[in-house]
């Protein structure tokens, strides 16, 4: 485990170094428009999110509009995304819960936040960590699932058992830019069909390096 640790910080490291502007990709002004854009990316791009939200944060400029949306409507809004349908109950009945039960707020903790219809672990500790920069756990998407196996910093397949095992050997102030890093360097280097270990800048600390 001690030698994991050393490893992982010396990832992080590398990481920080390579992408200094890393950092969430999603376009929001507010933490209720983060918290929609991030129920939104579920099982879809962030690029694609991103060509919906400006028209749909136009529309419903807060918490009381998204409330009292037709949510046929917001359905119609949304079609371009995945499982718009599911989508679309879960903004219009967490903005219903947010100003019913949370003043108007969005609650600053993870066992409030995922309190919220259609936000789970990963959705809130996305919002907790990127606006009120809050690590109450790490967002593992399927970058960081691939990646971090890669790396030889877990053997879990699933995402929980995953988090679980990234918080024993990533420093908790760097909770929430992992994520982000990883991302990047999916995107970038470890391009999950055509991963470019010759030129990666973690191909001596990763045990599944090809060079």
């Amino acid at each position: 485990m001690i030698e994991t640790k050393k490893r992982a910080a010396k990832i992080v490291v590398r990481l920080k170094k390579a992408y200094p502007d890393s950092a969430c990709s999603l376009k929001y002004k507010n933490a209720h428009q983060l918290l929609v854009a991030t129920i939104l990316s579920a099982q879809t791009t962030d690029e694609q999110v991103n060509k919906v939200t400006p028209k749909l944060f136009k529309k419903y400029p807060d918490i009381e509009s998204f409330a009292a949306v037709d949510i046929e409507k917001l359905e119609n809004d949304i079609k371009s995304i995945g499982l718009f349908r599911n989508k679309a109950k879960s903004i219009k009945n967490s903005a219903v819960m947010l100003l019913h039960e949370f003043g108007g707020k969005i609650p600053e903790c993870l066992d409030e936040i995922i309190k919220l219809p259609g936000v789970g672990r990963k959705t809130g500790s996305v919002v907790l960590g990127t606006w009120f920069g809050k690590a109450e756990g790490i967002v593992v998407d399927t970058h960081v699932k691939r990646i971090a196996g890669l790396l030889g910093l877990t053997e879990n397949k699933d995402p929980n058992k995953i988090e679980q095992d990234l918080m024993q050997v990533i420093n908790k102030k760097d909770w929430i830019i992992l994520t982000h890093l990883l991302i990047d360097h999916g995107r970038a280097v470890c391009i999950a069909r055509r991963p470019n270990c010759k030129i990666c800048i973690l191909n001596k600390l990763c045990p599944s390096a090809q060079i």
